[in-house]
């Protein structure tokens, strides 16, 4: 038996998450704070490191010849992965977890030049020397072992985390139970936990108790359903008409099989509405702003994207190789501006006029329109990836298996597949 490649990407993200915590609670007690256990949930992990490491194991492995674009890779998604997560930790809990403010060259106070510089040399380590011999290590197991393992550990870290942002959604209804924990024993062991994940985050994280982050009005969950389909839907129309434009051909360029969607811009165009635009502290960012947020975080974006793409479907969806200044052929730095002036267009003269045209929507339609464009949108992306999934098997000559692959083989054969995603390209 083989040993898969997605069960070596569980076990180094719980590996590389709980390397993350051992370094910061090591770095915490050397500043003389005493030994703290560091990280938002319960276990001893932080699932930041382990996320980054993931996205390098899968996204750089090609550029371990070009020291320069690796160190650079690293850095800039690193640095990308921790600000998306400390601002959506924020949104979501309406917490600072982490304030580089007194550093220099700083973003909002998430991330900072030094601690980015840094993410680049741990990060190109990674990538060159560790990931090989963590891997090594797994393989080293008998493969029922190996498999139990990544399962047991991969459930273990997903319900860890849910469980501690359940947790610390209730927090006001958690401090009114501990005061009831004696009168009330069917809660006490969810007090106990509640009251063990609250001191832990208070001592790793201070200023999560001296310093809550500002309210930030936002999208909700049935406004990005909304966003995503609108973003999806526009994002196939110009890219569609670029491609007209450029090279006088009409193409597809759509990434699922029912309907002219490209859910790279779909869950671009979220992350812009929900992370973009505004600061910490409330106030709305400037043009500018923007425009380099978007230029990077836009380039970081697209690059895993691409890499994932081809690590999962064995197919590139595109190619930049034959455009000057780019990186691997998956990002370039003109369409890294582009990203750049997007997001400015985005959020200063698409956003707000687009939100109320979705509120106008959602109070005419009620609730059903909204399942209904969610539950299509869903589908139709499970049923693409198994089409893709499907077409790169037929390609290697693998016969179908069961009735899914037979109903999968008949109603998106070849032909069909070559014209939803002309440019793919088999690795």
């Amino acid at each position: 038996m083989e040993y898969a490649w997605y069960y070596d990407l569980v076990l180094l993200y719980v590996v590389y998450s709980f390397l993350g915590w051992v370094a910061e609670t090591v770095v915490a007690a050397a500043r003389g704070r005493g030994f703290v256990k560091r990280g938002f949930a319960a276990g001893p992990f932080c699932y930041v490191y382990g996320l980054a490491a993931v996205i390098m194991a899968v996204g750089f492995n090609d550029l371990r010849d070009d020291l320069g674009y690796l160190f650079l890779g690293c850095a800039v998604v690193a640095t990308v992965v921790e600000w998306v997560a400390a601002k959506t930790l924020e949104r979501l809990h309406h917490r600072t977890w982490w304030d580089y403010s007194r550093h220099r060259f700083n973003i909002d106070g998430y991330v900072c030049l030094p601690y980015s510089l840094l993410w680049g040399v741990l990060g190109s380590v990674s990538v060159l020397w560790v990931n090989g011999l963590l891997t090594k290590l797994f393989h080293m197991m008998p493969v029922w072992l190996f498999e139990t393992l990544a399962w047991v550990l991969g459930i273990l870290a997903v319900l860890d985390q849910l469980g501690s942002a359940a947790l610390l959604r209730r927090r006001p209804t958690r401090l009114e139970g501990l005061n009831r924990a004696l009168e009330q024993q069917s809660r006490g062991l969810y007090d106990r936990i509640a009251l063990r994940v609250e001191r832990r985050i208070e001592g790793a994280y201070p200023r999560t108790a001296e310093k809550p982050a500002a309210l930030e009005p936002g999208a909700g969950p049935a406004d990005v359903v909304w966003l995503f389909t609108i973003g999806s839907l526009v994002g196939d129309i110009v890219e569609t008409i670029f491609c007209r434009v450029r090279m006088g051909v009409w193409m597809s360029r759509s990434s699922l099989v029912w309907g002219p969607f490209s859910i790279v811009w779909g869950a671009a165009l979220v992350m812009a509405s929900l992370l973009l635009p505004r600061k910490k502290n409330g106030s709305e960012r400037t043009s500018s702003e923007l425009f380099v947020l978007g230029t990077f975080m836009g380039g970081a974006y697209e690059y895993i994207c691409s890499a994932l793409g081809e690590l999962v479907f064995g197919v590139i969806f595109w190619d930049y190789s034959k455009i000057p200044f780019n990186l691997g052929g998956r990002i370039n730095l003109l369409y890294c501006f582009f990203w750049g002036f997007a997001a400015v267009a985005w959020v200063k003269l698409c956003y707000p006029y687009v939100m109320r045209g979705i509120g106008f929507v959602r109070s005419h339609t009620g609730r059903w329109l909204t399942v209904l464009v969610g539950v299509f949108m869903v589908v139709n992306m499970a049923v693409s990836g198994l089409a893709l999934i499907r077409s790169d098997a037929r390609s290697e000559g693998e016969p179908p298996a069961n009735a899914l692959d037979v109903f999968l083989d008949d109603h998106f054969p070849d032909e069909r597949m070559a014209r939803i995603y002309p440019n793919a390209k088999k690795t």
